[in-house]
C-alpha cells in the first residue's frame, strides 16, 4: 500500500514539473503549414527553372552541333564531287554536244553539273552531280543520279541534272533512280574559275581572255551566303584546287 502512494506520489511531482516547464507534445499549426508549403513551392518552381534552362541549353547547342555537321558534310560533299571530276571517255566513236571540259563540268549560274567517278577505276561507273539553289525557299541542294556504265546512259542523267534544276529542284527520291538531298538555306551562291593565275566569273566576258575557257579549270572557288535563322550564317568561301594541279606544272 506504501509503494502504491509512493508511486502515484512521484507521477504527480513528474507531471507537475512537465507542466511548470511547458514539456508537452503539440502539433504544427496552419501557418506552420502553409509557410513549408510555400517554401517548397518556391524551391519546386526554382528547380523547374534550372532543369527548363538547361534543356534549353541543351537543345540550343544540339541543334548547333546538328547545323554545323549538316555544313560540313555538305562541303565534304562538294569536295568530293570535284575530286572525283573526270572527262567522259568517247569509247564508242559518238561526239556529245560540248567540248569535253564542260562535260565534267558545267556551269550555268543556276546549276552545276559535274561528272564524276564512283570509285579510282573508271570502269566501276560514273554518276552525275548536280548543286543548285531553289528559289522559293533558299534551300541549296545536291543532286545524283544513279550510277552509269555508258555514254547514252550519262547523257540521259546529265541532261536529267539540267532538268532537275529547271524544275524548280525538289528534294527527296527522283525520275530514273536519282535522289536530291537539300543541304541548307542560302540567300546566294557564286562560282568563280582559276585559270592563268587568276580567279574569275566563268560567265563574264572578261574570263574570255584566260587561255582555254572549255578546259577544266585548276580551282573552283564556291561563294555562298547562309540564309540568317540558322546557326551559321553569312558570307562564307570555299576553294577547291585539283588534285593535280601543282604535277603539271
Amino acid at each position: 500500500m506504501r509503494s502504491t502512494c509512493f508511486l502515484i506520489a512521484t507521477c504527480a511531482r513528474q507531471t507537475g514539473a512537465g507542466a511548470r516547464f511547458g514539456l508537452k507534445s503539440r502539433g504544427f499549426t496552419l501557418i506552420e503549414v502553409l509557410v513549408a508549403l510555400s517554401i517548397m513551392a518556391v524551391m519546386a518552381a526554382l528547380t523547374w527553372r534550372g532543369i527548363d534552362g538547361m534543356a534549353r541549353a541543351q537543345a540550343a547547342t544540339q541543334r548547333y552541333t546538328d547545323d554545323v555537321l549538316t555544313l560540313q558534310a555538305g562541303l565534304t560533299q562538294w569536295r568530293a564531287d570535284l575530286d572525283a571530276m573526270m572527262t567522259w571517255p568517247n569509247t564508242d566513236g559518238s561526239n556529245p554536244a560540248g567540248p569535253a571540259g564542260q562535260r565534267s563540268l558545267a556551269w550555268d549560274g543556276s546549276v552545276l553539273r559535274i561528272t564524276r567517278m564512283l570509285t579510282d577505276t573508271p570502269a566501276a561507273g560514273l554518276r552525275v552531280a548536280a548543286w543548285s539553289r531553289r528559289a522559293g525557299d533558299g534551300q541549296w541542294l545536291r543532286w545524283q543520279s544513279a550510277p552509269v556504265r555508258s555514254h547514252h546512259a550519262w547523257l540521259d542523267a546529265w541532261d536529267a541534272a539540267a532538268r532537275w534544276a529547271q524544275n524548280g529542284a525538289p528534294p527527296g527520291p527522283q525520275p530514273g533512280g536519282a535522289q536530291a538531298v537539300a543541304l541548307l538555306a542560302a540567300l546566294d551562291w557564286q562560282l568563280h574559275y582559276y585559270r592563268a593565275n587568276a580567279w574569275t566569273n566563268p560567265l563574264s566576258s572578261a574570263s574570255a581572255g584566260l587561255g582555254d575557257t572549255h578546259a577544266l579549270p585548276d580551282g573552283v572557288r564556291l561563294m555562298i551566303t547562309l540564309a540568317p535563322g540558322q546557326s551559321l550564317a553569312g558570307p562564307m568561301v570555299v576553294d577547291w584546287v585539283r588534285p593535280d594541279f601543282g604535277g603539271r606544272r
